[in-house]
């Protein structure tokens, strides 16, 4: 049996406006994300991948409503999260969290880890006093760091335990879909593959689904069940890992996966080096937005902007040449 969605994302758009002139008025948009749509069930992380600046962060943002969307729908477990009045969504915060990329800047170095991770107990009077150091300590201790640890700053910690810490506020409301923005990719090599394992176990202890944002192709195939590919604002495929590193069907996620470095000495990968700069997010090209640097363009991809179409059970790409 399947499990229930628990997330739907309909045609999301974020525009961020650009001021200018006398009056400062609009005079241009950064197209961050431009007409996105998936949908994420129970227990499911799904990774989102691209090159930097092409909207991963700000959808994730806009996901969870730390960001306000220009127009489109974000539905948690059937609720529109964009009707919802303060405190229907203060409320909500309990079942959405976030990990965020850098561990340092997220954490309040005039806090105490036992403040930082306890804080959303109070504010949503789960526990206080003695009831919640208890819990503050269990929450550490499930991340791999010591009970003692809560009478620290964050500034006593390494990367990877000021990570874990961030983990363990994560956790603390017993979230049911938490958005890893680049979660290991501030932290060593070593340590990434700790934090990794860690995210894996949580979500299978908790039953968690993730929307895991990343550059690291090979840690989105370890931790996520299907992958979606962005660029410049948009999703351009959508599939199950397996499909994508196997098969790859748009041009953009083929060259993404050329550029990942092969283990084994001596044998090399043909990589596919891309011709052309990024357009800019302010004016993106007509027609398909990968045309201008796409190797098997054809004439209808300049004035025909393809959208994401299904083409098999679960896989959907937006490419002309693919359709078929």
């Amino acid at each position: 049996m399947m499990a229930q969605e628990i997330l739907e994302v309909r045609d999301l758009v974020k525009y961020f406006p650009v001021k200018g002139g006398l009056f400062s008025r609009t005079v241009a948009n950064v197209h961050a994300v431009d007409g996105v749509s998936f949908t994420l069930r129970e227990g499911e992380a799904l990774g989102l991948v691209g090159e930097s600046g092409c909207g991963k962060t700000t959808l994730g943002r806009s996901v969870l409503r730390l960001l306000d969307p220009t127009s489109g729908d974000v539905c948690f477990q059937g609720k529109n999260i964009y009707t919802l009045k303060k405190e229907e969504m203060r409320a909500l915060r309990r079942e959405m969290q976030i990990i965020f990329q850098d561990p340092y800047s997220s954490l309040n170095p005039r806090l105490t880890v036992g403040s930082t991770v306890g804080e959303p107990l109070e504010i949503h009077g789960i526990a206080r006093g003695r009831k919640k150091e208890e819990m503050v300590a269990s929450l550490l201790k499930r991340v791999g760091l010591e009970a003692d640890h809560m009478k620290r700053y964050p500034h006593e910690f390494s990367g990877g335990q000021r990570q874990r810490i961030g983990i363990a506020r994560a956790l603390a409301l017993r979230p049911k879909f938490i958005v890893g923005d680049e979660p290991v990719s501030a932290l060593d090599v070593s340590i990434q593959a700790q934090v990794l394992n860690l995210l894996k176990d949580l979500q299978e202890e908790f039953h968690l689904s993730y929307l895991i944002i990343a550059h690291d192709l090979s840690m989105v195939a370890y931790l996520c069940d299907r992958v979606a590919v962005m660029y410049m604002g948009r999703i351009v495929e959508l599939a199950e890992f397996r499909q994508i590193f196997t098969n790859p069907l748009h041009p953009y996620t083929e060259a993404l996966l050329s550029a990942i470095p092969v283990p084994t000495p001596g044998k090399k990968r043909n990589r596919i080096i891309l011709q052309g700069d990024v357009p800019s997010p302010l004016a993106p090209p007509k027609g398909c937005r990968f045309q201008t640097r796409c190797p098997y363009k054809i004439k209808e991809c300049e004035t025909m902007d393809p959208p994401l179409k299904e083409v098999g059970e679960g896989r959907k790409v937006a490419c002309l040449l693919r359709w078929n």
